[in-house]
């Protein structure tokens, strides 16, 4: 049984169409202990909603670990870690932050308790919920 989380990218930065296009990524960057320790709980197979942030500020598709949690490259001699994931399907209907905050049974998701990280666990519940407010089905 897959566990579930959120990972926020700028699309400026990295978009969801460029995870498509690329087939899969390796998630470096994290520099916050909390969203650290959710990438070091990541499982091979766990799914993830793709968030953007700053522009849009909605979860736009579905992404997949690949490689569990291993030492970002990009901070050598530090304690980072990245994982490996993989798009799984874009959703039909992008979920705003403002319907998120609007949707009584999403009052407790981390999006909105713990807004400032970048990777946040999600529940079954919150994850069901985003891909039906989405008109999405995942496989």
């Amino acid at each position: 049984m897959p566990a579930y989380w959120l990972m926020k990218s700028e699309p400026s930065k990295y978009s969801f169409a460029q995870l498509t296009r690329e087939g899969r990524t390796m998630w470096d960057g994290v520099r916050n202990y909390e969203a650290r320790n959710s990438l070091r709980a990541m499982k091979e197979g766990d799914l993830i909603l793709f968030f953007h942030s700053t522009d849009g500020k909605a979860i736009v598709g579905v992404a997949k670990v690949l490689r569990e949690a291993y030492p970002d490259p990009t901070a050598p001699e530090e304690d980072w870690n990245v994982v490996d994931i993989a798009p799984v399907a874009p959703l039909k209907a992008p979920v705003s932050l403002d319907t998120i905050r609007g949707d009584e049974s999403l009052a407790d998701i981390a999006l909105l308790k713990r807004s400032r990280l970048s990777v946040v666990p999600v529940s079954k519940e919150h994850f069901d919920r985003i891909l039906k407010l989405a008109k999405t089905k995942i496989a």
